[in-house]
């Protein structure tokens, strides 16, 4: 029997003496004696459900309860838009479809294979025969399925780390052999028991994948570029599917591994990797790429770099370090400090993220920039010249806003999103659907626009009718986003908390337009300095309920420091830098995790 095999045999009519075999293995049956076993065993029927596979879905009435002998089923459940994310895994000696064997209410949720799977399928029918016939297997099951039922109400979602990785190429060109070889390296450095499996192990059984599964972290699928059995198996047997695609070049037709892709696979499980040849020019559209695949993340890796493959290591095995940049105009700065600090204390970051300033610096680190390039631009955007200055009739905004466009085309250039070497993300807020807009592709200048756009002191961003603004009107640390991407560890940087805007009242009443917004003295804010601190002014629940997703919070001590104070810029850069370093020396254990 192969891994490739489907098997669907009654226990009883079937290998009885080998089903026994297989229930004494499993730790869940050990309180049973022989002549049980024996009872139980003519009651079950052994089933093979090849990877991809669908066991039941969602309202469906059946009344079976399923143990897993071998493989792995994913819990899957739809949004109200109808899109399917896996919430929990079910391994080898757990059991699934407790409440409609109890009770006989439709599926809750639709079950899948993650790969070639064998099960134990109890009926209703059986159940009650065994309930009859034999006390002592009655209350042993009835002690399973509380047991169950317990830990499925305290399950928590599923982790961005995964078992199973097939890595399967989009065209000949790209040997996958080599990015095997190059990944079970990176992963091996973080202490994961890693494998890379190719074709040899075509004819194994699904016992022995597990088996093999169960000794070791992160398995390795290495597929072919046809549509073989061998790349069959693969993408059957994996959490994960990696397509190799060359930057260069799309493919020139529909790539033939792919037609053997199960039709259950989501679009969360499949990854795309850009692969990026010394020196050649890119060609091809990323955004297409990751439409036409319907890929979940992609990553880039240039010309066999180790540092891209070590970011790729982390982020598939949920080991990645993202930072969350808020707003708060001058005093977002501080972020830059930060990164200097991750930088001195050696702790890589692998993706980055942020609204508003904290969305432009974000970007700058996507990009890759050096920190001595990222303050060139921002002070020359900023410090060296004013980008609000640009004042018009307060119909929409305070300043017409074509010179902060400007100066984002000027320092942003054509670079997209997608194209970034770190994934990032930035987030504005959407007052025509009233939430938070996360901007994942399309031009990383416009995103940052969008982000950036002060209610009142910038005009909002059209897109697809949609009216855009600041993101911190509804977010103003988004470190939520980051969370819900399950890649490890989130660090969130806010340096909007401590921020306190105070004013004498006697020296704003009566003050005219001109007045307010030229106002120069300390204490007297201007009509922009008053618009920015109320378009980031966050409820407080709000704000407590993000902290609680971040495993270490930075909040650089900037004291009085406006949001307009462009020329404080190398304080809050020094201030951002002392504080994470205090902060790191306590935290490193937590951003630098042992393999789990």
């Amino acid at each position: 029997m192969t891994a490739v095999s489907l098997i669907r045999d009654a226990g009883a009519n079937g290998r009885p003496n080998e089903l026994r075999t297989k229930l004494s293995r499993l730790a869940l049956f050990k309180e049973l004696r022989p002549h049980e076993l024996d009872a139980l065993a003519g009651e079950l029927e052994w089933q093979g459900l090849p990877g991809g596979w669908v066991l039941f879905r969602e309202g469906e009435q059946d009344d079976s309860l399923f143990v897993v002998v071998a493989g792995r089923l994913g819990v899957v459940t739809a949004d109200s838009e109808g899109r399917e994310t896996i919430i929990s895994h079910i391994t080898p000696g757990e059991t699934v479809g407790e409440m409609a064997l109890l009770s006989g209410s439709p599926r809750s949720a639709t079950v899948v294979a993650m790969r070639d799977s064998e099960l134990l399928r109890l009926t209703k029918q059986s159940f009650e025969l065994l309930a009859e016939r034999h006390p002592a297997i009655m209350r042993f099951i009835t002690r399973l399925l509380v047991q169950r039922l317990e830990r499925t109400s305290h399950r928590t979602a599923a982790t961005g780390s995964c078992s199973t990785i097939a890595i399967v190429p989009l065209t000949r060109a790209i040997d996958p052999a080599e990015f095997a070889r190059a990944l079970e390296g990176a992963l091996g450095e973080l202490g994961t028991r890693v494998i890379a499996v190719d074709r040899r192990a075509a004819e194994r059984d699904t016992e022995w994948f597990t088996a093999l599964e169960e000794a070791h972290d992160t398995v390795l699928y290495q597929a072919d570029y046809d549509p073989s059995e061998w790349t069959r198996l693969c993408v059957r047997q994996a959490d994960r599917i990696l397509l190799l695609a060359a930057a260069e070049r799309p493919p020139e037709s529909e790539p033939p591994a792919l037609s053997v892709m199960p039709a259950a696979v989501r679009g969360e499980q499949i990854e795309m990797v850009f692969i990026h040849g010394s020196g050649a020019p890119r060609t091809q559209r990323i955004e297409e790429m990751l439409a036409r695949f319907n890929v979940g993340f992609h990553y880039h890796v240039r010309d066999r770099r180790r540092a891209d493959i070590a970011r790729v290591a982390r982020l598939i095995s949920g080991r990645a370090v993202g930072l969350v940049f808020s707003g708060g105009g001058a005093r977002g700065f501080a972020h830059i400090g930060v990164m200097k600090a991750f930088n001195a204390a050696g702790i890589p970051f692998d993706m980055t993220g942020g609204t508003s300033m904290g969305s432009m610096i974000a970007g700058a680190a996507a990009l890759e920039w050096e920190l001595d390039e990222t303050v060139d631009h921002l002070k020359r955007a900023f410090v060296l010249t004013n980008p609000l200055s640009d004042y018009t009739l307060p119909l929409v905004a305070v300043v017409r806003g074509r010179k902060v466009s400007r100066l984002l085309r000027e320092h942003f250039g054509d670079a997209l999103i997608e194209d970034c070497w770190r994934p990032f993300f930035c987030t504005s807020s959407n007052l025509t659907s009233g939430q938070a807009k996360v901007h994942r592709l399309g031009p990383l200048w416009r995103a940052v626009r969008a982000s950036i756009a002060i209610p009142g002191v910038l005009p909002p961003v059209i897109d697809n009718n949609q009216i855009l603004i600041d993101g911190g009107v509804m977010n103003n640390l988004p470190v939520d986003v980051m969370s819900a991407m399950r890649r490890g560890r989130v660090v969130g940087v806010d340096v909007a908390r401590e921020h306190v805007l105070t004013a004498d009242a006697d020296d704003l009443e009566g003050r005219s337009l001109w007045q307010l917004l030229s106002a120069k003295r300390r204490g007297t804010p201007n009509i922009i300095g008053l618009l920015m601190s109320a378009g980031m002014v966050n409820s407080e629940a709000q704000v407590k309920l993000r902290r609680q997703q971040v495993d270490v919070l930075i909040e650089p001590r900037l004291g009085n420091m406006g949001m307009l104070d462009w020329h404080s810029w190398e304080s809050a850069i020094e201030q951002g830098y002392r504080q994470t370093m205090e902060i790191l020396e306590h935290s490193r254990d937590r951003l630098v995790a042992p393999s789990a």
